[in-house]
């Protein structure tokens, strides 16, 4: 799906572009372009702003106010409303800090960018070709699987 985002929803930005979701995200924007922006890109406006989300239907473009008050209720919410997986698919996913989409990439390109402890436990890895990160499934994961778990169990 392809959302944009204003400043309140910077972490859940993240999470979407994770799932997969092609997530635009502005801090900046003033709400008349976020407007125009979610209407001429077809996108999905997500806000916390009952004001924004309401000018944002009015005037045409397709909006959703976000209400959860922890994330996963956040990811439960949009889950539930606009039908997606709440699974982390690496093949799919994108990068969560540019939302450039990751490919996979073999260790040898990576090795001299991870920390040598990684090499030890970890053989997969992804890059994002536009702002360079790294990834891998690492300790941080069991923290991402317990997340999306809660919020499963929440629809």
């Amino acid at each position: 799906m392809r959302f944009i985002t204003n400043g309140m929803l910077g972490k859940l930005t993240r999470w979407l572009r994770m799932l997969g979701h092609d997530v635009e995200y502005s801090g900046s924007l003033d709400d008349d372009k976020l407007i125009d922006r979610a209407k001429t890109e077809k996108r999905i406006l997500l806000t916390r702003d009952l004001r924004l989300c309401q000018r944002a239907i009015t005037q045409g473009a397709n909006a959703f106010l976000v209400d959860g008050d922890t994330g996963t209720r956040k990811l439960a919410q949009l889950s539930k409303r606009f039908n997606f997986k709440l699974e982390i698919d690496v093949e799919i996913s994108r990068c969560p800090k540019c939302n450039a989409s990751i490919e996979s990439v073999p260790i040898e390109k990576v090795i001299d960018r991870i920390p040598k402890a990684t090499i030890l436990y970890h053989n997969e890895f992804w890059k994002c070709p536009s702002c360079e990160q790294i990834y891998w499934r690492g300790s941080h994961w069991k923290r991402i699987e317990k997340t999306l778990r809660e919020a499963k169990e929440m629809l």
